[in-house]
């Protein structure tokens, strides 16, 4: 219970980080009046990953120093990205869904392991054809979704005012992200009997316990 209870309040901390980042991200892209906050909040996510990176690293002294000299030269071109912080917002977005597209592509190649395919292999061992099969299309369907929508992101960014293309990104992003995974969900229901389903929370269980005991067998 008290396991549950915890990643509850995990899930619902990151789902509020996540919204309260989204609201703060569409405020500053949407300014009229680009300013140093907007400027912080674009990058924020960026210099956090960087020095979480850098704090992992076996090397850490080495690439802490350089994360702080690459914030340093960040500070001297303030100006520069005050006036085109949106294109930040733009390469952390459209950015992560062409990397999320090619990453999920790139698994079917001929000769290769779906990536989705991997994930059910993780949580169910070896796969059915019919489970084999679904996982295939199922991976055709993420490939398309973050293509898509990295597409999308693009033209909305050239053709259409910020204040919109700021509203797909920053505000319909997790609800559309969310559909997805709903819709996904249901046609695997459709598809599958009851033993060869498996929801994502599961998928994401199997794959940390796999990646934990990786490293617990690492010397």
């Amino acid at each position: 219970m008290a396991t549950r209870l915890k990643q509850a309040v995990r899930w619902g901390g990151l789902l509020a980080l996540g919204i309260g980042y989204a609201l703060l991200s569409h405020r500053a892209a949407a300014s009229t009046m680009p300013d140093l906050q907007g400027a912080l909040v674009a990058l924020a996510p960026l210099l956090a990953l960087g020095f979480v990176l850098a704090w992992r690293s076996q090397q850490r002294a080495l690439m802490l120093a350089l994360s702080l000299a690459a914030c340093a030269v960040i500070y001297g071109l303030k100006n520069w990205l005050i006036a085109h912080y949106n294109w930040v917002f733009l390469l952390q977005h459209a950015g992560t869904y062409a990397l999320l597209c090619a990453a999920f592509g790139k698994t079917l190649q001929r000769g290769g392991t779906p990536m989705i395919s991997r994930f059910a292999s993780i949580v169910h061992g070896s796969l059915t054809p019919a489970l084999a099969r679904y996982t295939r299309a199922a991976t055709w369907s993420w490939t398309f979704y973050f293509g898509a929508t990295a597409g999308l992101s693009l033209l909305l960014f050239w053709l259409a005012p910020v204040a919109v293309w700021s509203t797909f990104a920053n505000l319909l992003g997790m609800p559309l992200l969310g559909l997805m995974f709903v819709g996904e969900y249901a046609a695997r229901c459709y598809a599958l009997p009851a033993s060869e389903r498996a929801g994502p929370l599961a998928a994401i269980r199997a794959y940390h316990q796999s990646v934990s005991e990786d490293r617990a067998r690492r010397p």
